[in-house]
């Protein structure tokens, strides 16, 4: 089969056409998937999961044998045993292997007689027989550990950049690189894309993110990306941003009840719609609860709601919402939506991911997030985590979604974001627990309430079979 001749490139106003990575989420990150005909080095450490990423976007393009997809293992795994892992995803396809579509090849003998120089003779023949519309090279960094100076790495990867680009081909380097090593090693020169993956130890987990470190012609996604690896491949979950809306505090003229009498008339008949409240205060003060009430009071109303929690599991949440005088099954028909994650496996982008997902399918008018601290412990890095947090805040104001957030305080010290998850509350609800003598009793105040002549005194707060009464 003689190879196929390069095609006419596109016009700046039809865009770069794009190979998809067979990820939604990642192709969102990418503004659309890699651009075609370009040379991408996909980097990061052993294990943080580049071979899964470059196989899972092999079978996502694979889709006929006229021009297949070639993958060329070097030095770094034999290719048996490449293939045997590879079976254990859900995305692997032996017809695609079977008929041609795909096809993994092993350069390791060439290399290891004839070192780098091996490899352009290699590409040569490849494309000359199969025309293949996308290479992958695993691992190119034991190619680079090869050579014998750096001026030989150059030429070769000169031959190798105009063979590809001459022939309309898609190239994927992938590679055990650090990213000090961006600016010295040549190959990083002749790259269109760069995407790192990474792997870093918080508690008694890992955390994973990606980073596009460059896409040339791209409007890309900048910043770190969680994601972790299923049987699906990668699972990824783009960086939350702030909406492009402008936002702002305009007031609309709604008030929505928080199903509690006497807090209603102390905030002049509700929170405003869009708004967001933080429940600070002690253990057993009655945040939970009030959370609660402020979500089944929408389902009255008939506004969808979404209840996100990091303590109680949906069985202990179910007793909490009868104690209330609701059946959790008669909350879910009235349009309660509940997303649950225990805060020991607590992945903060994933939890946001469905959250979205959830306000955009469900139409949600209300959202309760309990607890902030839960993030906090859960989060490796704070100020990304205060970025995540303002981003949503402004995403619910935009959506005219009123959001509730739950903080725990404590004797001990302020919480490390206290001021800051503050800052950015529209209104501000204090709920303690006061000892008078030998007898204790709850207490709210409003600390804050934007565009609300709110009432500034403490008011004594019970929790009672119907949940939460404020005198």
């Amino acid at each position: 089969m003689s190879a196929t001749p390069p095609s006419e490139p596109s016009s700046p106003k039809e865009g770069l056409s794009r190979v998809p990575t067979g990820n939604a989420q990642l192709d969102a990150i990418l503004g659309g998937g890699f651009p075609a005909h370009s040379i991408n080095i996909i980097m990061g450490e052993p294990g943080s999961g580049k071979t899964i990423l470059a196989e899972r976007l092999i079978f996502a393009n694979a889709h006929d044998s006229e021009r297949p997809i070639l993958y060329l293992t070097t030095l770094s795994e034999p290719l048996e045993k490449v293939v045997h892992y590879l079976q254990q995803f859900d995305f692997y396809d032996e017809e695609k292997l079977t008929s041609g579509a795909i096809l993994y090849e092993s350069i390791a003998q060439e290399l290891n007689e004839r070192g780098i120089a091996a490899l352009v003779p290699k590409l040569k023949e490849v494309i000359k027989t199969l025309s293949p519309r996308i290479i992958v090279i695993d691992s190119f960094k034991a190619i680079h550990d090869l050579s014998t100076s750096v001026p030989e790495m150059r030429r070769m990867l000169y031959e190798v950049s105009g063979l590809l680009t001459a022939y309309a081909t898609t190239a994927f380097l992938v590679g055990e690189y650090s990213e000090e090593q961006i600016s010295t090693f040549p190959e990083f020169a002749v790259a269109d894309g760069m995407v790192e993956l990474a792997r870093k130890k918080h508690g008694i987990r890992d955390e994973r993110y990606l980073r596009v470190l460059k896409l040339r012609g791209s409007h890309y996604m900048e910043g770190l990306h969680a994601f972790r690896i299923t049987s699906r491949g990668l699972d990824v979950f783009p960086r939350l941003t702030s909406p492009e809306v402008p936002h702002s505090y305009t007031i609309r003229e709604t008030r929505l009840p928080t199903g509690v009498v006497g807090l209603d008339r102390m905030l002049q008949g509700g929170v405003w719609a869009g708004s967001s409240t933080l429940l600070e205060g002690r253990t057993g003060a009655g945040k939970t609860t009030l959370a609660l009430q402020f979500i089944l009071e929408g389902l009255k109303r008939g506004e969808p709601s979404l209840y996100v929690n990091f303590q109680e599991n949906p069985t202990q949440l179910a007793r909490t919402i009868r104690s209330m005088g609701w059946e959790l099954e008669d909350a879910l028909r009235k349009g309660l939506h509940l997303i649950y994650a225990s805060p020991v496996e607590l992945q903060i982008d994933s939890i946001l991911l469905e959250l979205f997902r959830t306000l955009e399918e469900k139409n949600v008018k209300r959202v309760v997030v309990d607890a902030v601290g839960d993030l906090i412990g859960a989060a490796s890095d704070l100020p990304r985590l205060f970025s995540y947090l303002y981003a949503l805040a402004q995403h619910f104001t935009v959506k005219r979604v009123a959001s509730v957030m739950t903080m725990e305080t404590s004797s001990l010290g302020a919480n490390p974001m206290e001021g800051q998850i503050s800052a950015m509350s529209d209104t501000i609800l204090s709920l303690q627990v006061e000892r008078r003598d030998n007898h204790f009793r709850r207490t709210l105040q409003i600390v804050k309430a934007r565009g609300t002549n709110h009432d500034l005194n403490m008011h004594e707060l019970r929790i009672t079979a119907q949940g939460v009464e404020v005198e």
